[in-house]
């Protein structure tokens, strides 16, 4: 489902999917997809990879049974951010150093650190947002 913005040279987009993992790389492929299409192929990429280590981490730490996680991508200016929010407020990421020989997780939020410009999260009334930001290279439009 697709949302207008109020800014004609803003774009935004809101996806709610079920718990599972073949919506990863649905939603991967969607980030990608509009990002490319909204004049930022160069952080394309990166975008799909932020929004894959983001929805997983939702699907292993924040989602529950039969409760929707919501994909959203917002361009504005020169700045793209991806967001997901899933219904566990308590459980809050925090990278840790994870065992290169036998941790089979535990680099997500390494990956996001990395290839975002800006990140973090955001408590709501029920469960979370974590967010991440990349600068597309594109001028900031006068407002």
């Amino acid at each position: 489902m697709a949302v207008e913005t109020k800014e004609p040279d803003d774009h935004y987009d809101v996806v709610d999917y079920t718990p599972y993992p073949y919506n990863v790389p649905a939603a991967r492929r969607r980030v990608a997809q509009l990002a490319a299409d909204w004049g930022c192929p160069a952080v394309a990429g990166d975008a799909a990879l932020l929004a894959s280590e983001l929805i997983t981490n939702a699907l292993l730490h924040g989602c529950l049974r039969e409760r929707l996680f919501r994909v959203e991508l917002f361009l504005s200016g020169s700045v793209l951010r991806v967001a997901v929010t899933d219904p566990k407020g308590e459980r809050r990421p925090r990278p840790r150093a994870a065992d290169p020989y036998s941790d089979q997780f535990g680099r997500g939020l390494l990956i996001v650190r990395s290839l975002a410009n800006r990140w973090g999260v955001e408590g709501r009334t029920v469960g979370k947002t974590v967010w991440a930001e990349l600068n597309t290279g594109a001028p900031e439009q006068a407002r």
